[in-house]
């Protein structure tokens, strides 16, 4: 696992609600794709790469924001709750005590590098 201790840092400075969401998310995104690369954006942003970006983390009030950096990958499980008409990225907002799908988080991310290692969704974008 490529993990970069300033995420740990940003982690660790939450609520002890928002670290269980920050670190099941952060570990399936590993299990996902082991060679996904941690790094801080935007001063203190944990961002996760392949061949470009592939999702960020954002903790709010109230819940975690899981930001994913492909407008047209599937979520065929509904797990994106916000912002379905971005044109660079949508959002997985968890609030405490929410579980997530696991599988159906592997699957989308497993998508987005898909999408990644093809050349980003940009370069493989349906035309409408």
């Amino acid at each position: 696992m490529n993990r970069d201790s300033r995420v740990d840092d940003y982690i660790n400075a939450l609520p002890d609600w928002q670290q269980a969401i920050c670190n099941q998310v952060r570990q399936l995104i590993h299990q996902a794709e082991p060679e996904v690369v941690e790094t801080i954006k935007f001063t203190n942003r944990p961002y996760f790469t392949f061949d470009g970006n592939v999702c960020a983390l954002l903790a709010t009030k109230d819940h975690v924001n899981v930001f994913i950096y492909d407008p047209i990958v599937p979520d065929p499980n509904g797990l994106i709750n916000q912002g379905q008409d971005n044109a660079t990225a949508r959002s997985i907002q968890i609030y405490k005590d929410q579980s997530i799908n696991q599988q159906a988080f592997i699957n989308l991310i497993r998508a987005v590098v898909a999408n990644n290692r093809a050349g980003g969704w940009r370069n493989i974008r349906k035309p409408t």
